[in-house]
């Protein structure tokens, strides 16, 4: 189905965003974890700089998970039947979604673990 309008563009996006936070689990777990840091963030302070590369991060991490649905469906729909190949394609897609959650955890640890620290041990 094509879209005539800009406007239907964006339906047809927000209706990919939608069904992948309705369907999968691992978006739902995505979506707790990115609540946890924005009330960390906020509690913390962050600066400007700080939030940039969590916003950042966060959208990464969600943009593979939808990504990796597309992908999911796309196989789903060639291969209904288990494939060896199809098996690699979904579980790549999921790789590289866990790489980005990874990585994202790291971005969490450089981001926090530093005012975190300080104001545990220093007492601020």
């Amino acid at each position: 189905m094509r879209a005539d309008t800009v406007w239907h563009s964006f339906q047809f996006a927000f209706a990919g965003i939608w069904h992948t936070f309705l369907t999968q689990r691992n978006a739902k777990i995505h979506t707790a974890i990115t609540a946890a840091v924005l009330v960390l963030g906020g509690w913390l302070r962050l600066d400007a700089r700080d939030w940039a590369v969590l916003v950042l991060t966060i959208g990464v991490v969600f943009a593979a998970e939808i990504l990796n649905t597309a992908v999911e469906a796309i196989v789903d729909l060639i291969s209904p039947e288990f494939h060896p190949l199809a098996k690699i394609a979904k579980d790549a897609a999921a790789g590289a979604v866990l790489v980005l959650a990874i990585a994202a955890v790291g971005v969490g640890v450089l981001i926090f673990v530093p005012p975190l620290w300080q104001m545990i041990f220093a007492g601020k």
